[in-house]
């Protein structure tokens, strides 16, 4: 948990920050998460905290990887719902963000998020798919879900984001 480095798929090892300002106001949302994976700008800080790494990108839609840990169980011995919300808010959100233009970008409103079965440490990693189902000049709905190694549903929620345009 402690590493902070090697956040993408493909091996790039980059440390994580916030995106430089420049970069929102000159990179689409998709060129932006492209160069994330590439290496070349940082992963958001968050992920090296939770076992959550990017996987891939297209426009309106977004999956991470997160590999469940010790450090995220409640005292029953499942992984807390905190983790779970934080993958698919990231998944979610992130869809909303590979369809931003230049200059705008965007916060989460509203997160719905529905627990079909519990994650235990020993799952293994899972995948969480965000797909973009709305995309307006101010408001922004994803849906998705949580899945394990097998495919077996373990969540599936929804994510509005408000657009923002620099003032």
């Amino acid at each position: 948990m402690s590493d902070t480095s090697t956040l993408t798929e493909n091996g790039k090892s980059h440390t994580p920050g916030a995106l430089p300002k420049a970069a929102f106001a000159t990179m689409s949302g998709l060129d932006i998460f492209e160069r994330m994976m590439a290496g070349d700008l940082p992963a958001p800080p968050i992920m090296s905290h939770s076992n959550i790494r990017m996987k891939e990108f297209s426009e309106g839609r977004a999956v991470f990887t997160g590999l469940p840990a010790r450090e995220f169980l409640n005292p029953l011995g499942t992984v807390h719902g905190g983790w779970i919300s934080t993958l698919i808010d990231t998944a979610l959100s992130c869809a909303v963000h590979t369809t931003l233009q230049p200059g705008e970008y965007y916060t989460t409103t509203t997160l719905n998020v529905n627990m079909v079965r519990p994650l235990l440490e020993t799952s293994g990693e899972v995948i969480c798919e965000g797909r973009i189902v709305h995309r307006g000049s101010r408001l922004a709905t994803s849906e998705g879900d949580l899945r394990d190694a097998n495919g077996k549903l373990i969540a599936h929620g929804t994510v509005s984001c408000m657009i923002l345009k620099p003032s």
